[in-house]
């Protein structure tokens, strides 16, 4: 089991609907919160005593500089990454701003992200805690489908990526893992990048999956597909 109560824990994306309840259920734990988004307003409506930080992890380098300044002031235990964004369209109108958005957003900087704070999360194991890092790769990681090719890909790697690490990171004590939620009632489609949404059947409720996603955390899961959020 890790315990939540007193860890500091980094949440990127808590701007959002998803992020943002993650965010006020580790609180509720008593985790101790470091929390990023692209909106000040989001991040301080939350009504949370934590460190706040307002960026955009799709410029280079940001993910990076994000982790060097959180871990000079503290330990750091664990890292939720709850940021992304989504494109519609067929492959033939699929511009390259829109591929580039994709692949710095969803994989890239959670890539550099994970990578950055090995260092930290590895000090934080000496001393004592049990460190995690949890990508959000969606059920669209397994399951290519037609008009969301770009962005499907730029989670499937996201999910290769962290499968692969996850093995070269266990003897160092550091658990990452990946959840895979299937749609979810965030109104990410509504937001999308490029193109126009399909038609999709309800999704799942954001505070359920966020439940789940904090459940994993607790009880030290390694891998979260689509049907254990049923």
């Amino acid at each position: 089991m890790t315990e939540l109560a007193g860890k500091r824990i980094l949440v990127t994306g808590a701007s959002g609907a998803l992020g943002s309840r993650i965010a006020q259920q580790l609180a509720a734990a008593g985790a101790q919160l470091v929390l990023t988004g692209r909106d000040a307003d989001k991040l301080q409506a939350l009504g949370l005593s934590t460190e706040l930080f307002t960026l955009d992890l799709s410029l280079p380098g940001a993910a990076g500089s994000l982790i060097q300044t959180v871990t000079s002031t503290g330990q750091l235990d664990g890292i939720v990454v709850a940021h992304g964004v989504v494109a519609f369209g067929p492959v033939s109108e699929l511009s390259s701003q829109t591929l580039q958005s994709l692949q710095a957003l969803n994989q890239t900087s959670p890539i550099e992200l994970l990578t950055s704070a090995i260092p930290a999360l590895t000090a934080a194991k000496a001393a004592g805690s049990e460190p995690f890092v949890l990508t959000i790769s969606g059920v669209i990681a397994d399951m290519p489908t037609a008009g969301m090719a770009a962005y499907g890909a730029s989670k499937a790697g996201l999910k290769s990526f962290v499968s692969a690490t996850q093995r070269e990171l266990r003897r160092e004590g550091i658990r990452v893992l990946d959840t895979r939620p299937p749609h979810t009632e965030t109104g990410l489609a509504s937001r999308a990048i490029a193109g126009v949404a399909p038609t999709m059947p309800q999704g799942l409720n954001p505070d359920d999956v966020a439940a789940r996603i904090i459940a994993a955390i607790v009880t030290d899961e390694k891998d979260v597909p689509a049907e254990l959020f049923s």
